[in-house]
């Protein structure tokens, strides 16, 4: 984790906090696409407690006022049939560094709802999901005023790497004939192989400025000219 939270640091820059705060927020479903539920950490003035979510044991300080002006945001996307709060250590570790941090529950693919891991669909609405996330944020939210719009971080492990290879500029080749996708038992390629094709075309975010990746999957969709249009720092 320290190495990545060096990365982001060193990319978006930091401010000053002492812990981290964490409250549930919830974006609802609209023409874009399914009600999601958030997790977000901020900057927090008070000494963080031990609190059990879930079975994992988060270190925060609940509804805490968010302290700080100006403060860069990091949307996170968990990895396949994962939560918002997966990757809580790191997201505690930047909000006590001074950012936002933003996780969510990606409809029809997360622990509490497999309904549509591995589809065909889940890999085209992910990426749109977290630019619903940023859109939450820099708008409905209710801090929205203290972020810093221009400064805008992506997390993402496993499908959640896929989703900010997407979110970034990476153009997920989702055809029949795919090289890899025939051998594999993910469903995505099942349906490709059928003859199904994306019904919408895979959303892209300009306001995303870096982001951290890790493990990718599935990698096979973007050959390399496909990563071509990628021009912020990444760390993989």
């Amino acid at each position: 984790m320290n190495v990545l939270l060096v990365a982001i640091l060193l990319v978006l820059g930091i401010t000053t906090a002492q812990a981290a705060g964490v409250r549930n927020f919830d974006i609802p479903a609209g023409p874009t696409g399914p009600a999601i539920r958030l997790l977000v950490w901020t900057p927090c003035a008070e000494p963080p407690r031990e609190m059990d979510a879930r079975g994992a044991t988060f270190f925060a300080v609940p509804a805490c006022p968010v302290t700080g002006e100006k403060l860069p945001l990091i949307v996170m996307s968990h990895g396949r049939r994962g939560w918002f709060g997966g990757h809580h250590d790191t997201a505690a570790a930047l909000a006590d560094a001074g950012f936002v941090v933003a996780a969510l529950n990606h409809p029809g693919d997360t622990w509490r709802d497999t309904t549509r891991t591995d589809s065909l669909s889940v890999l085209v609405e992910r990426p749109t999901d977290m630019s619903r996330l940023i859109d939450y944020m820099l708008g409905a939210w209710p801090d929205a005023s203290r972020i810093d719009a221009q400064h805008i971080g992506l997390y993402g492990f496993s499908f959640g790497g896929y989703t900010g290879l997407a979110v970034i500029g990476g153009n997920p080749d989702l055809r029949k004939g795919l090289p890899n996708c025939a051998t594999s038992n993910l469903k995505a390629c099942k349906q490709l192989e059928g003859g199904e094709l994306p019904d919408q075309p895979v959303t892209h975010d300009p306001r995303v400025k870096a982001a951290v990746i890790i493990d990718p999957y599935p990698a096979f969709v973007f050959p390399e000219e496909n990563l071509k249009e990628i021009t912020v720092p990444v760390q993989l």
